[in-house]
């Protein structure tokens, strides 16, 4: 069975980029494997209404691919999907991906120093290397209440969004207060009989500065050399200086706070709703909202917010923490993703130990332990083995896309590294892996989600393992070099 240098599953923003960069630097025998039909991960798929980013368009694109093409400042859903689109046209990918070709799991072949990967309904694949750049956003989370399989009517997530449910003149019961849910709320209320919002704890929401783009402006980042840089480079620097109330500034978690206080008092005049809509933690311990239309939506004659968890469901409707059914022909999860899971459901088997006569299983070993990784990209006991946006390497204040140009560079740093070497495998060293979370966690201390709040960000055991703990600039700066030394 021929060996490939490369296999890369997820034909998201990460993987795409990946391969773009490791095709640069030599890489010949690479393939990309995508469950589906078309690229684009979660923008491929979160089609709902309303769908859109809550990062700025210059610095939600690659750095070598910008998009003179943006119509507003903050991107909607399909204008995202064209540029990875274009991007996948521009740079000749298609050639390399393998299309409706899911991964169920992974081996490591320790006699031909390789993963074997397992797909399904198709033979077994060999590759020195892989990249995981699944994403932590595609697994939906759907809570385990108690009824849920005996609703009478139509239920679905926002990122398995329904078009052939007709929601005109529906009553419809929302379940979640995040993201998503302030996005499409909005766009299906009006429409709606009756629109019931369930809130278990309220979001600090900040205004959407988002006017489209005029003809004149989109003219200058067309044809202006450096603007459209230039501007790319005023928002990160901004995120970064909002980023320091996340890493503990109180001063600027009194400027957000200030600020997400006046938009509520500007938009909502009813002392109660207001008061319902506060919340008690610092700004950014849960995931900071930006929108223009939630609170109107929510006094709108036909749409009650219910500050309460959901119970139980009915066949009729859903049953609140109140124990009152609320009649509903529709209900809309949206509750977000497994986020914590970040493998699964694929099954990935390193290498065993000595003292081990199983290898280990990623998704069943962080189960287990804190998921310890270096930089959130390499793990020790798995070689050769490469995530994007893994453990530690989420965000709550800047571009994930830059996060993952940085792993990118680390990524075919190592595997350069590894082929001038002379060396077949890769390996972690685990002291560095184990340092590396003691640190980590260390610092976490200091930022504003260790600060009290329960959110998603959080693990059964309240670890937060899923967001760097730090500036983007102090992970471009650790991603800069490889050192070998790091592993064995």
């Amino acid at each position: 069975m021929k060996q490939l240098d490369v296999a890369i599953v997820g034909a998201g923003f990460g993987g795409l980029c990946a391969a773009i960069k490791l095709r640069s630097s030599g890489v010949d025998s690479l393939v990309i494997l995508e469950r589906n039909a078309e690229v684009g991960g979660t923008w491929r798929d979160n089609i709902y209404p309303g769908c859109a980013c809550d990062v700025p368009s210059h610095l939600y694109s690659l750095s070598f691919a910008p998009n003179a093409h943006w119509t507003r400042p903050y991107p909607q859903q399909q204008e995202i999907q064209d540029y990875i689109l274009r991007v996948t046209d521009d740079y000749v990918l298609r050639t390399l991906i393998r299309f409706q070709t899911e991964v169920q799991a992974m081996r490591w072949l320790v006699d031909q120093q390789c993963w074997q990967i397992e797909i399904t309904g198709q033979e077994p694949m060999l590759a020195r290397h892989v990249v995981l750049a699944t994403g932590p956003l595609n697994k939906p989370l759907i809570p385990d209440i108690p009824g849920v399989a005996n609703f009478g009517g139509v239920a679905f997530h926002s990122s398995q969004w329904r078009y052939d449910v007709d929601l005109k003149g529906k009553r419809i019961a929302v379940v979640g207060t995040g993201a998503s849910a302030i996005q499409f709320v909005p766009e299906i209320a009006p429409d709606a009989a009756h629109v019931d919002v369930f809130q278990r704890t309220p979001a600090w929401v900040v205004p959407r500065w988002d006017q489209p783009h005029g003809l004149l402006r989109r003219w200058a980042y067309r044809y202006i050399p450096g603007l459209q840089r230039l501007s790319r480079w005023r928002v990160y620097w901004f995120n970064e200086m909002v980023g320091r109330g996340f890493m503990g500034s109180k001063r600027i978690q009194d400027l957000l706070r200030a600020l997400a206080m006046h938009h509520l008092r500007r938009q909502v005049n009813d002392p109660a709703l207001r008061q319902a809509l506060t919340p008690d933690f610092a700004p950014g311990c849960k995931r900071l909202l930006i929108s223009n239309t939630w609170f109107p939506t929510l006094q709108r004659a036909n749409v009650q917010l219910q500050t309460q968890a959901v119970a139980g469901i009915a066949p009729q409707g859903v049953v609140g923490a109140d124990g009152v059914l609320y009649p509903c022909d529709v209900i809309v999860w949206g509750t977000g993703f497994k986020a914590t899971e970040f493998v699964a459901p694929l099954e990935v088997y390193g290498e065993a130990s000595s003292s081990a006569l199983d290898p280990p299983e990623l998704g069943a070993l962080w189960r287990k332990q804190p998921a310890a990784t270096r930089l959130g990209i390499t793990v020790a006991g798995f070689p050769n083995l490469f995530l994007l946006v893994g453990p530690n390497t989420g965000l709550g204040h800047n571009s994930i896309i830059f996060m993952i140009e940085c792993q990118v560079r680390y990524i075919v740093a190592a595997v350069q590294g590894l082929r001038e070497s002379g060396k077949t495998a890769l390996r972690l060293r685990p002291d560095v892996q184990q340092d590396e979370y003691a640190q980590m966690q260390h610092k976490m201390q200091g930022t504003v989600w260790a600060s009290g709040c329960k959110s998603w960000y959080q693990n059964a055991d309240g670890h937060i393992d899923t967001l760097w703990p730090g500036y983007t600039w102090e992970y471009w700066i650790k991603t800069r070099r490889f050192l070998i030394t790091d592993y064995v």
